[in-house]
């Protein structure tokens, strides 16, 4: 009887740390979301966790140039539309779901689209599942931000992304697709 008690107190244990461990709120870079809905309904959504600055240099640093970032922290970046998508630069997205990462330089950053999801943030080993890699404007800030943080603008029939951290922005403007839009499906790396 008593070895029954403590095996079921013990499971109970073992459940509740599960639990707590599974409370992504609770993580040093908690979960976030930012969405944009089109006039008609339809949503871009993107699912990321937001790391904190915590006094440390950001980019060039923690976040190299030149290199692959996921784009937040822990698992990598999810990013889902119901409506196809072109992005400024005549890039085609169709509706789904995909995971996004970046490669920020000082002067300029590159959005990688990829149809590979639910994998953990790096190491980066998706290149062949790329959908598009697309340029974003970059510009400094007056003031750093702390969190980082991925919102939207809507304005007319666009959806601006907005990537911010430290004393960077980065964006990319996404529109629904119209059919007399002439569309690539791929820029070239």
């Amino acid at each position: 009887m008593l070895r029954k008690s403590v095996s079921a107190l013990l499971l109970i244990v073992v459940c509740a740390i599960s639990s707590a461990q599974e409370d992504k709120s609770k993580r040093p870079s908690p979960p976030a979301q930012a969405q944009c809905k089109f006039a008609d309904g339809k949503t871009i959504k993107v699912d990321y966790s937001s790391p904190r600055m915590r006094g440390r240099k950001i980019f060039g640093d923690l976040v190299p140039y030149g290199e692959v970032w996921r784009t937040g922290a822990n698992e990598a970046t999810a990013f889902a539309s119901d409506e196809n998508l072109i992005t400024v630069k005549g890039v085609s997205i169709p509706a789904g779901k995909y995971t996004i990462f970046t490669v920020p330089n000082p002067e300029d950053w590159t959005l990688i689209i990829n149809k590979h999801t639910g994998e953990w943030g790096i190491p980066y080993k998706y290149e062949s599942e790329e959908l598009a890699r697309v340029p974003m404007s970059v510009r400094s800030l007056s003031h750093p931000v702390e969190n980082f943080t991925i919102s939207f603008d809507h304005s007319g029939g666009t959806c601006t992304m907005h990537l911010a951290w430290d004393g960077k922005e980065a964006a990319v403007e996404f529109a629904e697709r119209n059919t007399d839009v002439p569309v690539q499906s791929r820029t070239n790396k």
